[in-house]
C-alpha cells in the first residue's frame, strides 16, 4: 500500500526540453527580466556608454558645417568682451559661445570643439532616464533611454557645435531636480533645478516655452506635495529670476537682432526661406487645424529620423496619453500619479502650436522643436510598454528595432551634408588647392556660409578679424588671401542671386576687366556651378573643382561675359 500510494502521488518530471514552446519562452523571458532587475544600473550604464561612443564617432572625422563655424568664430576672439560683442549677432543665447571661448584651451580640432555637446548629450540620456523612471514604469524608462540614446536626430544634434545638447541636458536637469526637491522637501535640490532652468534659457530661446511648461508642471506637483515654506519661497523667487533672464535676452539680444532685420520678427527673419517657411502659420495659406495636425506629424517624423516610423509614433503618442489619463492611481507606482502626467505631456505641444500660430517660434519637423522629444518619447514609451505587457526585455527589443530602422532607413531633414561628403579630407584638399593654386592677388568671392567656413579653415583656426567697408559684403584676410563674402541675406549663392551680387561686387570693389575672381561655395545645398553649366551655354566649359559634393571652386574672368544672363 505504501508503494502504491507513493506511486500514485508522484508527479511526472518534465524537462525544459519537453515543456511547451510557450512555457519555454516565458521561462527565458523571466530569466532576462530577473537579470534586468538585478543589474538595472549596469544595463542603464551600458546603454548610456554606447550612446556616448556613438556620439563620439559621429563627432570625429568631418569638417565644421556653416553654423558650427559661425558659433566658433564668435567664440574665437582675444577677449571675453569681444566674444560677448560677437554673440550679439547670433540668433541664439550666448552660453555656448562663452563655453567655446573657454574650451579652446583644450584644443581646436573638430572633435574637441564638439566634445561639450557630446558630453551634454550623453548626460541628457542619463538624467532623462532618471526622470522617466521616477514618473513612469521601468519598461517605459528603458524604452525612453534607448530612444534618446540612439535615435539619429538626438545623436547628430549632440555631436555638433550647437546649442541643442545643452538645452536638452539643462531642461532634463530642471525637471529631475524639481521632482527631487518636492519629494525630499529639499531647498538645495530646488536651487539646482532653478540653475538648470537658467542655463537652459541661456542655451536656446525655445527654453522660454519649456519654462512656461515647467511652471505649470511645478504648480501641479505643488498641489500634490507638501513643500516647506523655504522650498516654496525658493521656487517662487526662482520664477522671478527666470523672468528676469528672459527679459534680459529679449532686450539685449533679440531686440538688437530685430533692429538688424529692420524691425522684422528675428526668429522668423533668420530662416525666412523654404527651410522654415512651412513651420510658421500663414493665414492666407494655412487652415489652422490642418497646420497643427501636419506640423505635429512633422515633429514625430523629425524626432525619429524616418518618415514612416514617425507616422507610426504619432498615434502611439496619442494612445500613450489616453492610457495615462485613463489610468487609476496605483500606490506601488512612482511618486506622481499618471493621470495629470497625461495632460502635462500634451501642454508643451499646445504652447509650441500657439507660438507658431502667433508667428513667434517655428513648429514642425526641424531641430528647433527637438525639446518636444522630452514629452513625446515618454508617452510613446508608455504605449510600447503596454503592448509588451510591461516586460523590460520585450520593450527593449521593440525600441532597438525602431532605432535600427531609423538609423538604416532614415531620411535626414534639411539642411544636411552626407557624412561621406563632409569628410575632413575634402576640406584639407580644398584649402591646399587655394594655398597652392590661387594667387594671393586674386580675390575669393564667397557666399555667407562659405565665408564662415573659409574664415575657420583658411585662417587655420586663428581669430578672424573682418570688416564691412561696403554694405552687403564682409572682407577678411587669411594667409594673404582676400575673401569677399556676402552677408546673411545671401547665405548661399543661387543662379537667382549670384548675378546681382556679382555685378554689385564689380561696381563696389573696382575690379577691372581681365581680373580673375575665384568663386567658392561650401556648406549646405550648394549647386551654383552645376546650375550655371546646365542652364547657360556660356558656362558649359566652366572648369569647376569639386571636393566632395559640398565644396566647389571655380574661376571667373571679369568682362569675359559682356551680358550676364537674366534669370527669371
Amino acid at each position: 500500500m505504501v508503494t502504491a500510494s507513493n506511486s500514485m502521488t508522484q508527479q511526472p518530471q518534465i524537462s525544459e526540453e519537453q515543456a511547451p514552446p510557450s512555457a519555454s519562452r516565458q521561462s527565458r523571458a523571466s530569466i532576462i527580466e530577473t537579470w534586468f532587475e538585478a543589474h538595472n544600473d549596469l544595463a542603464v550604464a551600458t546603454i548610456v556608454v554606447a550612446g556616448f561612443l556613438l556620439r563620439f564617432w559621429i563627432a570625429h572625422g568631418t569638417f565644421l558645417n556653416p553654423d558650427e563655424a559661425l558659433h566658433f568664430r564668435a567664440a574665437n576672439t582675444q577677449s571675453w568682451w569681444l566674444t560677448y560683442q560677437r554673440s550679439l549677432g547670433i540668433a541664439h543665447p550666448p552660453l555656448l559661445v562663452f563655453l567655446l571661448h573657454f574650451w579652446r584651451a583644450f584644443g581646436m580640432s573638430e572633435l574637441v570643439l564638439r566634445l561639450p555637446s557630446v558630453i551634454a548629450g550623453t548626460l541628457f540620456c542619463w538624467i532623462f532616464y532618471a526622470w522617466v523612471a521616477n514618473n513612469f514604469s521601468r519598461t517605459a524608462a528603458f524604452v525612453s533611454l534607448i530612444f534618446v540614446s540612439f535615435l539619429p536626430p538626438m545623436v547628430e544634434l549632440s555631436a555638433e557645435v550647437r546649442h541643442y545638447a545643452l538645452l536638452l541636458v539643462f531642461c532634463a536637469g530642471a525637471m529631475y531636480f524639481l521632482d527631487e526637491a518636492l519629494s525630499r522637501n529639499s531647498v538645495w535640490r530646488m536651487s539646482v533645478s532653478l540653475l538648470c532652468l537658467y542655463l537652459a534659457l541661456l542655451s536656446h530661446y525655445s527654453a522660454v516655452l519649456f519654462a512656461a511648461w515647467l511652471a505649470v508642471y511645478a504648480l501641479v506637483r505643488l498641489r500634490s506635495s507638501s513643500p516647506s515654506a523655504r522650498v516654496l519661497i525658493t521656487w517662487s523667487a526662482g520664477q522671478v529670476g527666470a523672468l528676469g533672464i528672459s527679459l534680459f535676452l529679449y532686450e539685449v539680444y533679440i531686440s538688437g537682432l530685430s533692429r538688424a532685420f529692420s524691425g522684422s520678427n528675428v526668429l522668423h527673419g533668420f530662416m525666412h526661406d523654404a527651410y522654415l517657411l512651412n513651420s510658421y502659420y500663414q493665414p492666407h495659406r494655412d487652415n489652422p487645424l490642418l497646420f497643427i495636425f501636419a506640423r505635429t506629424g512633422g515633429v514625430f517624423q523629425f524626432l525619429f529620423g524616418q518618415l514612416a516610423v514617425g507616422d507610426v509614433m504619432f498615434p502611439l503618442f496619442i494612445a500613450g496619453i489616453v492610457l495615462l489619463i485613463r489610468s487609476k492611481p496605483d500606490p506601488t507606482q512612482p511618486r506622481f500619479t499618471s493621470r495629470p502626467l497625461g495632460f502635462l505631456l500634451v501642454i508643451p505641444f499646445v504652447i509650441n502650436c500657439a507660438a507658431a500660430l502667433a508667428g513667434i517660434y517655428p513648429y514642425g519637423g526641424t531641430r528647433h522643436s527637438v525639446s518636444l522629444g522630452m514629452f513625446a518619447i515618454p508617452a510613446i514609451s508608455v504605449s510600447i510598454a503596454k503592448i509588451t505587457r510591461e516586460r523590460v526585455p520585450y520593450g527593449t527589443i521593440a525600441a532597438l528595432v525602431v532605432v535600427m530602422i531609423s538609423n538604416f532607413f532614415g531620411a535626414p531633414h534639411r539642411p544636411y551634408i552626407p557624412r561621406a561628403d563632409q569628410n575632413i579630407a575634402y576640406m584639407n584638399q580644398a584649402i591646399a588647392f587655394i594655398d597652392s593654386q590661387i594667387p594671393t592677388t586674386n580675390p575669393i568671392f564667397a557666399d555667407n556660409q562659405a565665408a564662415l567656413m573659409l574664415g575657420h579653415y583658411l585662417c587655420h583656426q586663428r581669430p578672424v578679424p573682418f570688416d564691412r567697408p561696403i554694405a552687403g559684403f564682409l572682407t577678411l584676410q587669411c594667409d594673404s588671401h582676400t575673401i569677399i563674402g556676402t552677408e546673411g541675406s545671401t547665405n548661399r549663392f543661387t543662379t537667382e542671386n549670384f548675378f546681382p551680387k556679382w555685378n554689385e561686387l564689380l561696381r563696389t570693389h573696382g575690379l577691372k576687366s581681365g581680373a580673375a575672381v575665384w568663386v567658392v561655395q561650401m556648406g549646405w545645398d550648394i549647386a551654383l556651378a552645376r546650375e550655371l553649366q546646365t542652364r547657360f551655354p556660356q558656362y558649359q566649359n566652366l572648369n569647376v573643382r569639386y571636393f566632395g559634393r559640398n565644396i566647389t571652386i571655380f574661376k571667373l574672368i571679369v568682362g569675359e561675359q559682356e551680358n550676364f544672363p537674366t534669370v527669371q
